[in-house]
């Protein structure tokens, strides 16, 4: 697992802000500096400093009464078009991460869900020009008998088995679907 994670690290691609050459707060000349182990934008004049961060994602893991969980198909032109995943998305600026796992629900599913526990944090690396962080919650549906409906970049929702999952956007939702499969 370590050197997977080395390999994302390494630098084979890099991270926003390594090609600057001028300071977005001054314009003085920006310079890479050594800070924390790895080369770090710094402008020469101001001593700005640009820390490349990943995003922030939030999932819904929804289960119905039989212990299946509920899936969206991604659409064409969203990474992994064509497979399936937790509905989810990106925390936008300002939002609390709970009520953008609960603004996914209701976009991809059109479902209304209150979020629960956190059940799995990860490192996503699947695109490793935007690194991300998810952050999936068990959820509940408001109303037991609320049909799930695709929307916003889903072209179907469907419920499935953990332990038989079509196939996956993202390596880190089977990680999670596995746990749920073994009653974690």
């Amino acid at each position: 697992m370590r050197r997977a994670r080395d390999n994302h690290i390494s630098g084979r691609v890099q991270p926003p802000g390594h090609d600057w050459a001028w300071c977005p707060r001054c314009r003085g000349r920006v310079v890479p500096v050594a800070r924390g182990g790895r080369p770090r934008p710094t402008c020469a004049a101001c001593g700005f400093v640009f820390f490349a961060n990943p995003g922030v994602g939030a999932a819904a893991v929804v289960r119905d009464a039989a212990g299946r969980v509920l899936l969206a198909q991604r659409e064409p032109g969203q990474h992994g078009a064509g497979a399936w995943c937790f509905p989810c998305g990106f925390v936008e600026w300002g939002e609390d991460v709970r009520a953008a796992a609960t603004r996914e629900a209701r976009e991809e599913a059109g479902i209304e869900v209150t979020v629960g526990e956190v059940l799995q944090v990860a490192s996503n690396f699947h695109d490793p020009e935007k690194p991300t962080i998810g952050i999936w919650f068990a959820a509940r549906l408001v109303d037991p008998h609320a049909t799930p409906v695709a929307g916003d970049d889903a072209v179907a929702v469907a419920w499935f088995d953990p332990a038989s999952p079509p196939r996956l956007a993202f390596p880190t939702d089977a990680t999670l679907l596995a746990q749920l499969a073994g009653g974690s």
